[in-house]
Formats: C-alpha cells, sequence, structure tokens
C-alpha cells in the first residue's frame, strides 16, 4: 500500500524532455497530421488577430472619412474571416482528437499486452486497482494532452505571437505600453504554477487513498457487514475523503485567486491603453482605429494567456501520468522464453522433478531438494499441511514461476527449453477459487477457442456432469454469466471449469483442491467425472480431503516444502507416519461431524 501511494505521488516536472522524447515515438506513426494541425494552427492562429486589424482599418478608412460603401465591404471581410476560421477550426479539432484517440488505443494495447506476459509474481506484489489505473486513467491523461493540449499550447502561443506582431506594426510606442505588465504576469504565474504544483500532489495523493480504499473495502463487503462494521468503515472513509476534498478546495483557492488577478491585469493593461492611446489620439499621433484594435487585441491577448495556464496542469499530469505508465512498461517481471524453444507436438505426459528448490522471494524456499518422477497416465496425489508447498509444485510446473535450482522435465525436455505457450497447451487445470469471466456459460468453457466446438462443449459437460444444470438455464450454453460467476453457485461454477479443463483435450490434467468447496452431493458428482477425467492422461490431483485420493497410482505427502513420503493409500497408513496422522484427523473430524 505504501509503495502504491508513493508511486502515485509521482508529479515530476510540467515539462520532462525524456519523457516527453517517449511520448514523441506514439506520434511518429501519425506524424502527418502533426504536420497538418501545426499548418492549420498557424493558419488559424493569424485569423483571429486579423479581425482587429480589420477593425482598424474600417474604423480609419471608412467610418471617420463617411465612406459607408467601403464599410460595407469590410463587413463582408469579417463575415467571411469567421467563416474561413469556423472550417479550418472544425478540421484541426477533427484531426487532433483522431490522431489522439489512435494513440491512446496504441498505447492502451501495449500497456494490455505487456500485463498479460508480466509473471505472477508482479501481480503478487502489485494492487489490481494500480495496474487497472494505468490501463484508464493515466491513459486517459495522456488522451487529453494528445488531443488537445500540446496543439492548443501551439495555437495560444501562435496567436501572441500574431498579435503581438500586428501590434508592433501599428505602433510600436503603444505595444511597449502593453508590455509594462508583462513582468507581473510572469511572476504571478511563476507562483501560480508553483502552488498549484504543490496541490496537484496533495490531490494525486489523497485520491490514491480514495481510490485504495474503496477497491479493498468494496472487494471484502461481505466481511464488514459480517461484523457489522459499517459504521467504523464509513468514518474512515469520511476521514480519507475529507483530506481529499480539503486538497481540492486549496487548489481551487489558487484558481480563484490567480484568474482573477489576470483579468485585474487585463483592466490595468485597457486602463494604460486608454490613457496613453487616448493622450496620442487627442494630439494626433494616434488614429482612432488603433486604439480600438489594441483595446480588442487586450482581450485577445488574456484569454490565450488562462489558456496555457489550464494547459499547463494538463501537461503537469500527462508527465506525472507517463511516468507512472512507463514504470509499468519498463516492468520486466517476466517468465522468459528460450531464443530458440523446441518444437514439440504431443507429449505422453511423463514429468520428473530432479532436485528442485525454488522461493517466491530470494533466499527463503518453500521447496527444498523436491525429486519426483510421474510416468506417462499416472495419476499422482499430492498431500499436506497448508503450506507445504503443494500449490507450488503446481505453479513451477506450469512456469508461472520458475525454480532456482534443479529441474523440471516433460517426457525428458527440460520444460524451460519449451515455448510457455507450448508447454500450457499440454495442461488444464482446475482450481479451488474458479473464475468466470462475464459473457456466457459457452464462452467460458471455450474461452474463445475456435477449434472447441459446440459439440465438444455439450459432450466436455455431459461428462463432468453439468449438463443437466447448465440445460435448465432459461437460455442454455448462451446464458449469461455475471462478473465471477456471480449468478451460479459454487458447485456449478466448479462444474463449468471441469467441462472448460475437458474441452481442451489435455495430456496432463491438474487439480489443485477441486472438490474442497463443493457440497456432498456435488463431490460425489465430480468424483465421478473426475474418474472419466483422468483416463489416459497424466493427472496430478491436491487433495485436502483424502478420502477422494485414495485410488491415486502414488501419494506424494510434503511437509515444510520437502517430500517426507511416498507410497500408495495403504503402504502410507501402514507406514504410521505424516499420512496415517493426517488420516487419523480428517477420520476423527468426520466421526464427530456424524455424532
Amino acid at each position: 500500500m505504501a509503495d502504491e501511494q508513493k508511486d502515485d505521488e509521482i508529479l515530476g516536472k510540467a515539462y520532462d524532455s525524456r519523457l516527453m522524447k517517449r511520448l514523441l515515438q506514439y506520434i511518429k506513426p501519425y506524424k502527418k497530421y502533426v504536420f497538418l494541425a501545426i499548418s492549420l494552427n498557424i493558419f488559424v492562429a493569424a485569423l483571429g488577430p486579423l479581425r482587429p486589424y480589420l477593425s482598424k482599418i474600417a474604423v480609419d478608412d471608412y467610418i471617420v472619412p463617411k465612406n459607408f460603401d467601403g464599410l460595407l465591404l469590410i463587413c463582408a471581410a469579417l463575415l467571411g474571416l469567421l467563416m474561413i476560421q469556423g472550417v479550418v477550426q472544425y478540421f484541426l479539432t477533427y484531426y487532433m482528437e483522431y490522431m489522439g484517440q489512435k494513440i491512446i488505443y496504441d498505447l492502451r494495447i501495449q500497456l494490455f499486452s505487456h500485463v498479460q506476459k508480466l509473471a505472477l509474481k508482479y501481480f503478487d506484489k502489485t494492487p489490481i486497482g494500480r495496474t487497472v489505473t494505468r490501463v484508464t486513467n493515466d491513459v486517459e491523461a495522456l488522451n487529453e494532452m494528445f488531443s488537445s493540449g500540446i496543439v492548443e499550447v501551439f495555437s495560444d502561443i501562435f496567436v501572441i505571437i500574431w498579435i503581438f506582431i500586428f501590434m508592433f506594426l501599428m505602433s510600436w510606442d503603444l505595444s511597449l505600453v502593453v508590455l509594462l505588465v508583462m513582468p507581473i504576469l510572469f511572476y504571478a504565474t511563476f507562483l501560480f504554477r508553483k502552488k498549484v504544483r504543490e496541490t496537484y500532489r496533495d490531490v494525486r495523493k489523497y485520491l490514491a487513498n480514495l481510490n485504495s480504499y474503496m477497491q479493498e473495502h468494496v472487494t471484502g463487503m461481505s466481511v464488514v457487514q459480517f461484523f457489522a462494521k459499517e459504521k467504523k468503515e464509513l468514518n474512515k472513509f469520511s476521514t480519507i475523503n475529507n483530506d481529499h476534498k480539503e486538497a481540492n478546495i486549496k487548489s481551487i483557492f489558487y484558481y480563484a485567486v490567480f484568474f482573477p488577478f489576470v483579468e485585474l491585469l487585463s483592466a490595468v493593461t485597457v486602463a494604460l491603453i486608454i490613457w496613453y492611446g487616448g493622450g496620442q489620439v487627442v494630439q494626433q499621433h494616434l488614429t482612432l482605429g488603433v486604439l480600438i484594435a489594441f483595446l480588442q487585441y487586450t482581450d485577445m491577448f488574456w484569454r490565450p494567456v488562462r489558456d496555457l495556464s489550464e494547459k499547463y496542469n494538463i501537461l503537469q499530469g500527462a508527465m506525472a501520468s507517463s511516468e507512472r505508465i512507463f514504470k509499468l512498461l519498463d516492468t520486466e517481471t517476466f517468465i522468459k522464453n528460450p531464443d530458440v524453444p523446441k518444437n514439440v507436438d504431443k507429449v505422453k505426459g511423463a514429468i520428473e522433478f530432479e532436485n528442485v528448490w525454488f522461493a517466491y522471494n530470494e533466499g527463503e524456499y518453500v521447496l527444498r531438494d523436491i525429486s519426483l518422477k510421474i510416468n506417462p497416465g499416472e495419476t499422482v496425489a499430492i498431500v499436506g499441511a497448508t503450506g507445504a508447498g503443494k500449490t507450488s509444485m503446481i505453479n513451477i510446473l506450469t512456469r508461472f514461476y520458475d525454480i532456482e535450482k534443479g529441474s523440471i522435465k516433460l517426457d525428458g525436455i527440460d520444460i524451460r527449453e519449451l515455448d510457455k505457450r507450448d508447454l500450457r497447451k499440454f495442461i488444464s487445470i482446475v482450481l479451488q477459487d474458479v473464475f468466470l469471466f462475464s459473457g456466457t456459460i459457452k464462452s467460458n468453457i471455450s474461452l474463445g477457442s475456435e477449434k472447441i466446438t459446440e459439440d465438444i462443449i455439450v459432450e466436455a459437460s455431459k461428462t463432468v456432469g453439468a449438463h443437466k444444470f447448465i440445460s435448465q438455464l432459461p437460455n442454455g450454453y448462451d446464458e449469461e454469466v455475471k462478473e465471477k460467476g456471480a449468478t451460479l453457485s459454487v458447485g456449478q461454477k466448479q462444474l463449468v471449469s471441469f467441462a472448460r479443463a475437458l474441452a481442451y483435450n489435455p495430456q496432463i490434467l491438474i487439480l489443485d483442491e477441486a472438490t474442497s468447496s463443493v457440497d456432498t452431493e456435488t463431490e460425489e458428482l465430480i468424483q465421478h467425472a473426475i474418474e472419466k477425467l483422468l483416463v489416459g492422461r497424466t493427472s496430478i490431483v491436491i487433495a485436502h480431503r483424502l478420502s477422494t485420493i485414495q485410488n491415486a497410482d502414488k501419494i506424494v505427502v510434503m511437509h515444510k516444502g520437502e517430500i517426507k513420503e511416498t507410497g500408495k493409500h495403504q503402504e502410507l497408513l501402514a507406514k504410521k507416519g505424516i499420512y496415517y496422522k493426517l488420516y487419523q484427523l480428517q477420520y476423527k473430524d468426520q466421526e464427530n461431524a456424524r455424532g
């Protein structure tokens, strides 16, 4: 949690050349749109300042001399100018938004693809909400920058440049009067940016706290309600929410001070123009048209100044978001494939662990010197107390994690010499905690594979005993499945996962506590399905209930990361070792439950 908050507090500079260089790589495929946008920006930025200049001509050349015919032409020119500006602005906005959306699409695809390649070790240590925020909120912050931020910054700068060009062409001395307020403006802007930057950091930090708290407590809502902790958790949430509110109010305060101050400077500038320029008009050193044009330019000048202050925040947010995004993209917590993987189309299912050592954290071994041979078509059960290392055996066999010492071989080939995808296509796994995706029963069994037809889905469901309850659903196999399978019972979800495993017709089947969460009736149904599933396949069964694995070809007893006993059910009972003690404990528990 502390690391997450620290990461979310990253603010960085308003402009970081290193980050911007990386961001510009995403613009390269769309550089023609950028060149078009810059060209249109220079053009459209000149159209706005051209209007006061036409006003000056209208006053000096037509209104004062009372030439009304010429005034009509100027009015027509102004109208045409507005129409041209509107059309150009339309294309500019459209193409920039189009380019922005394409860039964001590419970036999101890259992020999601990268996240899917990360090893489970990364997800063990990284909150889900943090990763989701990178792909959603942080990318959206870049969208604003690509779609409008950068372009409008150019537009505002060009507008200011064109304004000063026209002003100096008309009257250099009156232009210098306008520039008198610039040092005050620059200092006020510098102070504003500094203060807003500080409050922006606080807002981001408290927002991260708010999101983390919400995610954790919505996920654990059943626990909160069961222990009647609603009021206490609400008070905690209220405190965090209040911190976020206060940080936002502080930020609003600086905006509330800065923008009226800019308006005040604008009014002062107008007063200086009227005072000095009016005197020049009276003395006939300046025309009335120039004075009116300068008043229009002054009003026009302060608009891009205010916009640039807003764009500063967009740019600052984008830099902070890009730093977090690139930090994720630079994360290389991968299970690496070999440079030249061995090509294997089919396997017999012979598995061998040779002196395997494994640790989730360096030096903290959870598996120690594991040696185990599993023959093709053999059913091996792995038992032991919680924390003995049973699930870790599965994690390293499927290469969700890599081992530190030793080797694991499949048909005599070290699994590190195989492509991960090739290795995993030979294996199906049924976990204790079944995960179903939003979609249909059918899509959750096939997982989108075109090779798994509807006939295969139905046949697999019939084999594992899932067809009966699926066919009774209103839409059968097309029945909608809610998030995490919320509309199905635990037993039904487990049966769907069995059908999924069978549909892929694996050479190796892994059952990890697959019946521990179901009722007795469903367990009997699943046990019957398991018997069919195991035929002709190499199977590894991790079991808590010893009664379910008595017919296994081999039972492996683990204790504190080591294999302590190996043999058949009756052989292990005769030894009266760890397995015997586990069996006696479960037998007594069952007897007590019956009593």
